[in-house]
């Protein structure tokens, strides 16, 4: 991907002509369904994708294929986000909770993929289906999430699962009427660089106080409640230094949410902006913003830098599918190794930040 800021889009895969895109060997960005692995090895297992609040198992959420062009070992290189279905473990902003994000990288002559360029057009004779339920070495993969299988179902013996929870979830949602059968939707992302249509100054100057709350004003021409109303008794029994501190809140909060709508405002349907150590993530509020501190760096001891963000208009396209109801987030913000460490090919796991909008801002 480019320097410059770049925009990814969901993309119906166009049914079963199109689907075919979203295999492993196209090295697809693609959200929903199960996850088109990259490596076949050091696949991250049960235990690594289970929610931080809940332990349940997290769903796939998404993978964004990212490959460095300046690094020989990195010349594949997939991300791939995942994330809880359940509504409650949503509720708390911040790092990990219910959502973790793990990066995959291979040479462009490896054990796997031929060094040359995917096809344009579908190979003769391909089933057009989503990622198949196997790897290259025969290892099954469960059929809800795409991670390591080694339960199967006892029925039939051929559906396999990373763990009892998915597969019970497989069972309750039609394995037992329709063993096979592959209902998750997918979308592909498309990613296309961001138009530069933003002046420099576009954002709200910090000194224009248009529109900003006058707290010098008495309460009642605030339009408050009124003289003898709880809010305007409220508001007078509050000292000045109080007021001040509180209108600068809000002032701050309304300045960020207008930049965040402002910036996407030409393009609203975007659910992904990339980046990688240029521009930063563009926030939805002014709180739970992280400081350099609350970003731990890689195991290798490198410092992590911001790679892309995943913006709120993605829970359009999830439609209670495949991750339950009423999950939510502002944006998710993901930050990567600064060195792309892994020789070993393995998945490691990256670190994601989860920013909620504010009360006043929704």
């Amino acid at each position: 991907m480019a320097a410059g800021v770049e925009l990814g889009f969901a993309a119906a895969a166009a049914g079963p002509a199109g689907a075919w895109r979203l295999r492993s060997a196209c090295f697809p960005s693609k959200v929903g369904g199960r996850p088109a692995w990259l490596g076949e090895a050091g696949l991250p297992g049960p235990a690594a994708l289970r929610c931080g609040r809940c332990q349940q198992p997290c769903a796939f959420l998404l993978q964004l294929y990212a490959p460095l062009p300046d690094r020989p070992d990195a010349f594949h290189r997939t991300l791939f986000v995942f994330a809880c279905r359940g509504a409650a473990c949503y509720r708390l902003p911040g790092p990990r909770g219910p959502l973790c994000v793990f990066r995959n990288q291979l040479p462009r002559r490896n054990d796997t993929y031929p060094a040359e360029p995917p096809p344009e057009e579908p190979p003769p004779g391909l089933a057009a289906a989503a990622p198949p339920l196997r790897l290259g070495s025969g290892a099954a993969l469960c059929r809800v999430c795409g991670c390591l299988g080694p339960r199967v179902c006892g029925s039939c013996r051929r559906a396999a699962y990373c763990g009892p929870q998915h597969q019970a979830l497989d069972w309750r949602r039609g394995h037992r009427r329709s063993c096979g059968k592959n209902a998750a939707g997918e979308y592909e992302i498309l990613i296309e660089p961001e138009e530069p249509e933003f002046p420099a100054d576009s954002s709200v100057d910090p000194n224009d106080e248009q529109g900003a709350v006058d707290t010098s004003k008495d309460p009642k021409e605030q339009g408050e409640i009124g003289a003898t109303g709880s809010a305007g008794e409220a508001f007078q029994s509050l000292d000045e230094e109080t007021l001040e501190a509180m209108a600068k809140h809000e002032t701050e909060e309304d300045k960020i949410f207008q930049m965040f709508k402002e910036r996407v405002a030409a393009e609203p349907e975007q659910i992904i902006r990339y980046c990688r150590g240029g521009e930063g993530p563009i926030w939805v509020s002014s709180e739970n913003i992280p400081d350099e501190k609350d970003i731990p760096n890689c195991s290798c001891g490198a410092k992590r830098i911001f790679e892309f963000q995943i913006m709120p208009q993605l829970l359009n396209h999830l439609q209670v599918d495949s991750l339950g109801e009423s999950i939510d987030w502002g944006t998710l913000v993901v930050y990567t190794c600064a060195d792309n460490c892994g020789g070993g090919n393995e998945y490691l796991e990256e670190f994601i930040w989860k920013q909620d909008f504010s009360a006043g801002s929704i």
